[in-house]
């Protein structure tokens, strides 16, 4: 059986980090960097100590072996983003996932799209319980 990660829940500047890296691959401060300052004019410093930070605290792993440091998540952005729910479900909803639900969607309207993905979702999850 697979152990459970517990990694610590990232901050909304950390959550920044991340998405760049998600979607970019392992990379640099710098290249974080690059990405995080037209839209938040964070200065190269505070990156470089977010992100020494995020690897003191295991969300991110570090790659000494070149002179620049490369850094990549050490969790998927699916297993972050199942983490963050799990935690904010037993938080904020008592562990009611049907609550959690109807107030995001009741949050922001799904557009049809995202519905019929939902339904197939609860038909696949339906037919698995038969």
């Amino acid at each position: 059986m697979m152990k459970k990660i517990k990694s610590p829940k990232p901050t909304d500047a950390e959550l920044s980090v991340l998405r760049v890296l998600w979607r970019r691959g392992p990379s640099t401060v710098r290249e974080v960097w690059e990405q995080l300052n037209p839209r938040q004019r964070t200065g190269y410093t505070t990156v470089l100590k977010i992100m020494q930070i995020m690897a003191e605290k295991g969300l991110l792993e570090r790659d000494e072996r070149q002179r620049s440091h490369v850094y990549r998540p050490r969790l998927s952005q699916e297993q972050t983003q199942r983490q963050v729910v799990g935690h904010l479900l037993e938080r904020l909803f008592a562990g009611s996932a049907p609550q959690l639900v109807m107030q995001a969607l009741a949050a922001k309207k799904a557009t049809p799209a995202e519905l019929r993905e939902i339904r197939k979702l609860l038909d696949e999850m339906e037919g698995g319980r038969k």
